[in-house]
């Protein structure tokens, strides 16, 4: 069982990370991290190993752009460990600027995005060391226009209805 005070510690340290990354300002989320640090968004494989690439990253792929105004972050669950949290979550935006860490390349199409992510965070002393991002790219590309479902075992925002509600139907297997 993890101890309350190694949860509020990791919330603290992850929450002045996300203020820093959700205000736009670099050199404060910068100073939310490790000397050595790596940020992988493993669909896309966008991101950076070391202070100077992560910099970059944050500089060119993320601040400004991290995600629309209208987004919603939903928090499904948070699991803590020693050195390190794991966020499931929903995060409901409309594809309304450029999101190159998520949509490198796409324009934005005006299109509402309902998706499930699992951030994985380690932790160093008192600082963010690395951060994996994970998505289901398919579901993104669906609600944008980019991917046409039909066919293919692929949904869309059901992904998010599917974690919210467990009971819903399966949409690939009818029972009966």
């Amino acid at each position: 069982m993890t101890s309350p005070n190694l949860k509020e510690r990791l919330d603290a340290i992850f929450d002045a990370h996300m203020n820093a990354e959700l205000a736009g300002n670099l050199d404060e989320t910068l100073a939310t991290m490790a000397p050595n640090p790596h940020l992988v968004n493993v669909p896309t494989m966008v991101g950076g190993q070391g202070a100077a690439a992560v910099r970059r990253f944050y500089s060119k792929r993320l601040i400004g752009q991290f995600f629309p105004p209208d987004a919603v972050f939903e928090t499904i669950s948070r699991t803590y460990g020693e050195d390190r949290l794991v966020d499931q979550l929903i995060i409901s935006f409309t594809h309304t600027i450029k999101m190159d860490h998520i949509l490198p390349g796409v324009d934005p199409t005006g299109k509402p995005v309902e998706a499930v992510f699992v951030v994985i965070v380690g932790i160093e002393g008192d600082k963010v060391s690395y951060e994996h991002i994970l998505w289901d790219q398919a579901s993104v590309l669906v609600q944008i226009g980019l991917l046409d479902p039909e066919g293919l075992p692929v949904v869309g925002a059901g992904a998010a209805a599917k974690l919210r509600n467990p009971a819903l139907p399966d949409p690939f297997f009818n029972e009966g």
